[in-house]
This record gives structure tokens, C-alpha cells and sequence, in this order.
């Protein structure tokens, strides 16, 4: 079993599927480690020697950030959002939706479950 980034890849899975498990690295940059490292697409993870594990994770520290440094990123940029007062950190801090969606009907799952106003 390949253990990259502290994350265990499934055997059975193509090697360039099996490298999307990783948060932060989807199939196009999955094809670019592969590329870099001159690994096929083809291979299944079992298959994986040694040696290409350590050149992906090699690929992977030098040119990627992935799983605990990516997510570090984007909780402080989400957070410099909101310490700046701007429309996306003002909605991030409310829980609403922050890409242009209406809230009037949809929203629910940003806003949680339903709760009603002025039934009696």
C-alpha cells in the first residue's frame, strides 16, 4: 500500500486516479506528477515500487501543497476575509452563501435546517 502526504492511496485504483485521494491534488495535477516523474498513468497503485513512491512524494513536497498546509491556506485566507470586513467574509461569518446564490428559497445548506417565524 503507497502512503503519500499521509495519506494511504486504494491498491486496486490507477495510479493517476489513486493520487486525487490527496486534498489538493485533482487529475490534472495528478498528470502533471506523473509526467514529472515519467510514471505511466496506466500503472495500478500496487504495482508502484519503492522508488516511484519516493519520487511522487519527492514531486509532491518540492512543487504542491497539499492536505494540512492547503487547508491551513485557505482557513487563514477565509479568515483575512472576514478580519477585512469584506462581502465574502461578511457572509462567511454569517454562514450565508458567498458566490452570488439567492437565499430567499435555496441556501439550506448553508443556513441549516428551517426555522419558522410567526407560526401559531
Amino acid at each position: 500500500m503507497a502512503r503519500i502526504s499521509g495519506v494511504d492511496l486504494p491498491k486496486k485504483k490507477r495510479v493517476e486516479y489513486g493520487l486525487t485521494y490527496i486534498y489538493g491534488i485533482g487529475l490534472h495535477a495528478s498528470r502533471q506528477i506523473l509526467d514529472a516523474t515519467s510514471i505511466d498513468y496506466n500503472k495500478r497503485v500496487f504495482e508502484l515500487n519503492e522508488a516511484d513512491v519516493a519520487a511522487i512524494t519527492k514531486e509532491i513536497r518540492e512543487n504542491h501543497m497539499v492536505e494540512g498546509d492547503l487547508r491551513k491556506k485557505v482557513a487563514m485566507d477565509i479568515k483575512a476575509l472576514m478580519d477585512i470586513g469584506s462581502y465574502r467574509g461578511i457572509r462567511h461569518r454569517r454562514g450565508l452563501p458567498c458566490r452570488g446564490q439567492k437565499t430567499k428559497t435555496n441556501a439550506r445548506t448553508r443556513k441549516g435546517k428551517r426555522k419558522t417565524v410567526g407560526a401559531a
